[in-house]
């Protein structure tokens, strides 16, 4: 069982020192990899429901909160650290543009030697589509699109695209990445669309706030949809982050491997930087460790 760490990027963990710290201490801890989320923007007054807490507000103030964007802090770790995984735990790909995000996406696959998984969301927060100028309705249908267009600069010597939302003439695009034929694509969400995206142009799921009695109904049904769309031979990843800061024994651990996750995501940001090193010295000592030999 592999465990990850969420996050880099946000709050305190937005600090250069700190990333470092965070970046270097958690490979050397064992830490599969490492997460950094996404937001443009936040927004004081919001009538959009956060997925993941109770009252549907995001359980973290909209003030004097650093959030980097996540390619550039993961660069940052990638050129500190020399084995751990770097994914954007989620990169909102329909807010982005899709040419000049696969460039930074092949540029960090580069730089880290091969070590991006590319997590994709398609976003909640309807006010941040209003602020970056991108229309709210269809986004799942305009990720797909943007994917696509990604994956033919990614693998085409000269890339050609015309789509509804995207469209660009005959370019070339160098670097491509160095995994082949490009970097993982990892789908959060849990709903039937989302579930359905990477049943049908993902290579794994990363489910929040979800039991391990829920990852295993929720995995049954991507496989499910990948046999439907002709995909029932891909090897999917299926990771899980039980939230953001939430606590998380081996007993857990131990049900989601039975429910088929291969990476439980654990962490939070942290609160004290003067202490940030030891915990996650101590959450390696309580996952990290015994989870080698599950």
């Amino acid at each position: 069982m592999k465990i990850g760490f969420f996050a880099i990027g946000i709050g305190p963990a937005a600090e250069p020192d700190l990333i470092a710290q965070t970046a270097q201490t958690a490979e050397k801890c064992g830490f599969y990899s490492l997460w950094a989320p996404e937001h443009v923007v936040l927004i004081d007054n919001y009538l959009s429901k956060y997925p993941y807490s109770k009252d549907g507000r995001l359980p973290m103030p909209t003030t004097a909160i650093d959030i980097l964007d996540p390619y550039i802090a993961l660069t940052y770790a990638a050129a500190l650290t020399k084995t751990i995984r770097l994914g954007t735990g989620i990169s909102l790909i329909p807010e982005r543009s899709p040419v000049v995000t696969a460039k930074e996406i092949a540029s960090l696959d580069k730089l880290s030697g091969g070590r991006f998984d590319l997590g994709v969301g398609v976003g909640w927060l309807e006010e941040e589509f209003a602020a970056v100028q991108v229309p709210w309705n269809r986004r799942g249908d305009r990720t797909r699109e943007y994917l696509k267009a990604m994956q033919n600069l990614w693998t085409e010597e000269v890339s050609e695209f015309k789509g509804e939302f995207c469209s660009f003439p005959k370019v070339r695009m160098y670097p491509k990445p160095v995994q082949k034929p490009y970097p993982p694509i990892v789908f959060g969400g849990e709903s039937t669309p989302a579930l359905k995206r990477v049943a049908e142009i993902g290579d794994g799921w990363f489910g929040v706030n979800v039991t391990p009695e829920d990852a295993a109904a929720k995995i049954a049904r991507i496989k499910q949809y990948a046999q439907a769309a002709g995909r029932g031979s891909v090897k999917f990843s299926f990771a899980i982050s039980p939230g953001i800061g939430s606590p998380i024994e081996m007993d857990m651990v131990k049900r989601y491997r039975d429910a088929g996750v291969d990476q439980v995501i654990a962490g939070g940001i942290p609160s004290d930087p003067k202490q940030a090193q030891a915990e996650i010295e101590r959450l390696a000592e309580k996952l990290v460790v015994p989870s080698r030999s599950l």
